[in-house]
């Protein structure tokens, strides 16, 4: 495993901004929020984020214990990757993000209610439902 990104202040909002700061991280807990789990269905969102970038920010999203990845076949290794409780806990920023941007940004697509409705133990749940 690759060494931790060293953060670069105390500040809670530049901490919090080197780990889910880019401009993937988000979209990545989004789309794990909303039910996929797999490499292949993250590739295929709307931003089409590069697959050499999924991978890293993946890692990094692990690296930092906001979500955990299990193996669904082993020849050749492939992983399903939830959102952690401390993951799953981004999901009120998530909210709040999308929620400003529907209010101030009249372009965005309007947020599904299902996902606005959603609580953090819901992530973690469906876990625990398979």
């Amino acid at each position: 495993m690759r060494a931790l990104k060293k953060l670069r202040s105390g500040c809670p909002i530049a901490t919090s901004l080197d780990i889910f700061g880019d401009r993937w991280t988000l979209v990545i807990m989004r789309d794990l929020a909303m039910g996929k789990t797999r490499f292949g269905d993250l590739s295929q969102s709307p931003e089409r984020i590069p697959t050499n970038v999924l991978a890293d920010r993946l890692l990094r999203l692990e690296e930092f214990g906001l979500i955990e990845k299990s193996a669904y076949q082993e020849h050749p290794i492939r992983y399903d990757y939830a959102p952690t409780e401390k993951g799953a806990e981004l999901l009120p920023v998530l909210q709040a993000v999308c929620k400003w941007a529907n209010k101030h940004l009249p372009d965005t697509w309007k947020t599904p209610e299902k996902f606005l409705s959603m609580k953090p133990s819901d992530l973690t749940a469906k876990k625990t439902d398979n």
